[in-house]
Parts: structure tokens; sequence; C-alpha cells
């Protein structure tokens, strides 16, 4: 019985856990690696295990770091199944197709430079057609459901208060007489967001997987964020420039939106055009609507309001490429809301190219930066940035709003951990060793917790409690 870290193994991308159990062996995520190109390489390198030999796959969440690779996978030889939260399966639905999308297109613009150089054309990680049979072999949990997936594993999902859909994934296994409870906290959500309900307590654990990425930091206070992104939005109004968001197509375009439609009057918004130009995040919006039970009351109601048009009448939806391409133009008075949320890829890079050498321009970040992305060289105040091979000055004003984050921060890990009885050994993932390391050292010194923080391809042996280096 052991566990083999396959990504976001001191990293915050890739997120991919191999469990074996009684000859069965089953993933917990299968997401995509971003950031540099060498680290985006590792996408197409083989796992450690044929996928035809793969017995199941558990899914924490719909965030492309967590799935983005199972149509890889599925292209690959997985039969399935893939169970995951029904709203996570509905969610799957458009990102892996627009994933799909991205990579297809990828290939064909690396391709054709490829052929000017003589050399010969590479494959598209996965297509849309891969994308299409991964969604069907989805298999949906309601919260709290158990049920067992393979003799000797159990598994029951809890809300982890992160994106919709988003699980705390609870195993419990079983090996001979060795029983073994082991909860993974998946992406924890931030207590108090605005459109999630707070993450499940939990008191029962053997081991506890526990996610990393602001395990050294702590949030502003909420009421501090909304006056911080008050005070951009005024200042940038009175200054004649336009506001680029690169923004998550999943929970953070959501959030936004409704910040926006609750402080209308009072962050007159009605001054501005709001343009959400992504066509992923319309219908992801579409989706949060049809799973309106899983989130805040208030939140639900705002969100239907946006959808009928009775919220926000100055938001314009640009699903259309030539629609994007016409903000361009537009040198003043627009939000332009767009993915993707690391400006790793999506429309956000078109306006950038367009408007982040302007001084004008404003940009608000919103959400965790991978070190090796667009928007981490923004966020550490780079003078310029690479897009399509082209060198861009960037002349605009950063602003980044931490306090909106969807990630729990160092006082929200701490707490959530420290409701299991008897301070239960920890695996640190899904975290830069920065943040994962300050972690540790707080739950060694602070908790007595007995931490490890392994690396890609370390194992974990669930008899001993041991980690194994390899």
């Amino acid at each position: 019985m052991k566990i083999k870290f396959l990504g976001a193994a001191r990293e915050v991308t890739g997120s991919c856990h191999l469990f074996e159990v009684g000859g069965k062996k089953f993933l917990v995520d299968c997401g995509l690696i971003q950031g540099l190109p060498s680290d985006e390489a590792r996408n197409s390198e083989p796992l450690p295990i044929e996928p035809h030999r793969i017995d199941a796959v558990v899914l924490s969440h719909a965030h492309i770091d967590h799935s983005g690779r199972l149509p890889w996978l599925v292209k690959q030889g997985y039969k399935g199944p893939i169970y995951a939260h029904r709203a996570t399966r509905d969610l799957c639905r458009i990102m892996l197709r627009d994933a799909a999308y991205l990579q297809e297109k990828d290939s064909q613009w690396d391709n054709k430079k490829r052929q000017r150089k003589g050399l010969k054309p590479v494959e598209a990680l996965y297509t849309m057609e891969d994308a299409e049979s991964t969604v069907a072999l989805f298999e949906v949990f309601e919260y709290e459901q158990a049920r067992e997936i393979l003799p000797g594993v159990t598994l029951t999902l809890y809300d982890a208060g992160h994106i919709l859909g988003s699980c705390i994934v609870v195993l419990e296994l079983q090996e001979g007489p060795l029983k073994r409870r082991v909860v993974f906290s998946g992406d924890l959500g931030h207590i108090g967001t605005p459109l999630m309900r707070d993450p499940t307590v939990l008191a029962d654990a053997d081991v506890v997987m526990l996610e990393s990425t602001y395990g050294d930091r702590l949030h502003r206070p909420w009421e501090r964020t909304w006056e911080e992104v008050k005070d951009v939005v005024s200042e940038v109004k009175s200054a004649r420039g336009n506001i680029l968001i690169p923004a998550f197509a999943v929970g953070r375009t959501q959030e936004v939106l409704y910040l926006f439609g609750k402080y209308y009057d009072d962050w007159s918004i009605d001054r501005w055009n709001i343009f959400l130009d992504s066509p992923l995040a319309i219908e992801a919006t579409e989706v949060y609507t049809q799973h309106k039970d899983l989130l805040e009351p208030e939140a639900a109601e705002l969100l239907s309001k946006l959808r009928a048009g009775a919220l926000l009448p100055n938001l314009h939806f640009t699903p259309e490429p030539e629609q994007s391409m016409q903000l361009n133009n537009v040198r003043s008075g627009a939000i332009i809301i767009a993915g993707s949320g690391m400006c790793t890829g999506g429309r956000i890079k078109q306006h950038l190219k367009h408007h982040a050498w302007r001084s004008e321009t404003h940009i608000i970040i919103v959400g965790f930066q991978a070190e090796g992305t667009v928007g981490r060289a923004l966020v550490d105040g780079a003078q310029h940035i690479r897009l399509w091979g082209e060198t861009i000055r960037v002349a605009a004003t950063v602003h980044t709003v931490g306090g909106l984050s969807a990630h729990a921060d160092k006082a929200g890990l701490l707490g959530w951990y420290q409701k299991f009885k008897g301070r239960p050994p920890v695996i640190l993932v899904h975290g830069e060793p920065r943040a994962m390391d300050a972690l540790a050292a707080t739950l060694r010194s602070e908790l007595n917790a007995a931490v490890v923080a392994p690396s890609v391809n370390n194992e974990f042996d669930l008899h001993s409690n041991t980690l194994e280096q390899k």
C-alpha cells in the first residue's frame, strides 16, 4: 500500500498521485503541467505505469492543473472510469474541450515554424475528440456519498470550498488486515470567499495530504481586499485608461463579476464598459448558475440575475474572435476580463500585446501565478515580457490583489489541519518549495506534526508512514 507522487510535488502544477492498494492502481488527479517550455514538455512523458493498467482515476476538481492531462491519458489507452463530483464533470466538459482546442492550435502554430526549418511536424498532446472521449468516462458523485470504487478502496468526496464542485478526497483503504484513511485536501478554499461555502472540516485521518500553495503567507482581510479593488478602479477611471484582468475562467471570473455586481453603485461601475472576453468563462458562468445549490445563497442569486441581464447592464460578452479583436482599438474606459489566469495562453496575451506597453493601462492580478509564467513575470515587476517571440515593454501599472485567492492561506491550512484528532502525519503537495518548506516548519514547531514534502517520483509507504526517496 503506497503513494507515488507524479506531479504537484514541490511545485504547484500537474497534480497527479498514483496509489497502489492490494494490486490495484489508481490516480488521484491527472493535471496539465504549466510553466516554462521545459516544464510543459513533461506533459508528453510516459507515466511509470501504462495507462491501460490504471484501474481508476479520482478527480478532485476541474482546474486544468488537476484535470488537463486526462485526455492525454485516454489517448494513451486509459478506458476509465473517472470519478468526480457532478459539477466537476460539467465544468470538465467545457474546460477539456477548450484545452484540446488550444493544444491543436499550438501544434499547428509550431508545425508552421517547423516546416519552414525543414523539421518533422509534432503531434498535439491531445485533440478535441480525445477530450470528448474523456468526458464520456466520468462517473459522478455527490458530496458525502461513500462508494467502493475498487476492492479495498472506498471513496467519499467533501466540499473543499475552492471552486464549483471542488473536493476534499477521502480514501478508506484496506489491504489484508491493514487499514488506512487518507485525506487529500485537494485545493482547499479560502474561508469567507463570496461564492463558495467554507471547506468541510474533518476529524479522522491516518495520513493527510495537504496542499501548500500559500503556506508561507496570509491573505488580506476581505474588507481590505474590497477597498483595494475599489481604489484601483477609481484610480484608473480618473486617469482615463483601461483595466486588464487575467482571470481563471472557472472560479475567479465568476467572483470578479459577483463583486462588480454587488458593489455596482459603491464602486461607480456604471462608468465602465466591462467585457468578458473568454468563451470558456462565459460557458463556465452558465454552469455555475446550473449548480446554484453549491454556492452561497447571495452569490447564487446575484449570478442568476447576471445571466438574466438584470445585473451589470454594462457587461458585454465577446465570445467571437472578431469581437475580441475590436477591443484592441478601445483606448479607455474598458475593463477586460480574459483568460488565461496566468497569462500563459488565451486572449489575455493579445490584450497584453496591445495594452501592456501603454502607461495608461492597469493590470489587476487576482490569482496565483506560477514560476515561469508571464503572469509571474508581471507580478515580479518585469520591465519586458515575451509574447509569441516578441519582446513587449511593460509600462502598465500592475496591481496584485492577493486577497481574492481561492486558496486557503497559511492560517486557513493550519486551522483546517488542527481539527484532525491525534495530529496525523502530513504529506505536503501543490506548493513551491519556499511556501511548502515554510508550512512544514510551522506544522512541526507549532503543532508537533510529522511532515514530509516529497519530490516528483518519491513514494510514501502507507504500511510504515515513511517516505522512500527515488
